[in-house]
Order: C-alpha cells, then sequence, then structure tokens
C-alpha cells in the first residue's frame, strides 16, 4: 500500500488522494461502529431509533450515555459497545494519522542517504 524506502516520496497529488482513501476508510469504521450501536441499543434496550443512535453517537464520541438502561442485556450491550468504541476512536485515529506518520519517516529516510 505504501511505497518502499527506496521509491520517491509521493507527489502532492497522490499523497492527497493516499489521505482522502484513509478519511473514507475512517469514516466506513466509524459508520460500522455507529450502526451497530443503533441496532444494538433498538433492539436490546428497545428505545426508539432517534434515541438509539442519540446514545450510539454520545458512547461511540466519548461523552457517555444518555438514557437510563433497564434491563441487564442493555446494561450488558452498553458496557460491550462502550469498550468496541474505545478501540474504534484507537483504531480511526491510526487509520488518520499514518499517511502523515509514514510520510514524514519516508522523508527522514530520504535524507539519510
Amino acid at each position: 500500500m505504501y511505497e518502499h524506502k527506496r521509491h520517491r516520496l509521493l507527489t502532492r497529488e497522490k499523497f492527497a488522494r493516499r489521505v482522502g482513501v484513509h478519511a473514507i476508510l475512517a469514516l466506513a469504521i466509524v459508520a460500522f461502529g455507529l450502526g451497530i450501536g443503533v441496532i444494538g441499543y433498538h433492539y436490546l434496550a428497545h428505545l426508539d431509533w432517534i434515541d438509539s443512535l442519540l446514545n450510539a453517537s454520545m458512547i461511540l464520541g466519548g461523552m457517555g450515555p444518555v438514557n437510563p438502561l433497564e434491563t441487564p442485556v442493555a446494561k450488558l450491550f452498553a458496557s460491550f459497545y462502550a469498550l468496541f468504541s474505545g478501540l474504534v476512536f484507537i483504531g480511526v485515529a491510526s487509520v488518520l494519522v499514518a499517511p502523515f506518520a509514514h510520510r514524514v519517516l519516508h522523508h527522514l529516510h530520504l535524507d539519510g542517504q
């Protein structure tokens, strides 16, 4: 996916395209994670769709739930979804930073030659 250390640095246009692909991938990961949360809150916590979206968005964004959860199944789902959301945050941050980190490291390696 990335160029080898012996290859030239990508042009700005190709690098911008790479960043765009990573941004789309990050958006897809967030949408997938949000979908899991919305469906889980709707079917397991018996919340309306809009309340499910609100709770999933708040958990995925790191803010915490809005509606109180009554059933043990809903509370278990919320616990696992919160842990999943933390991993999604780390993954999305990595996907977004990767092209920039690679470019910097590649540039530093080219300077040493």
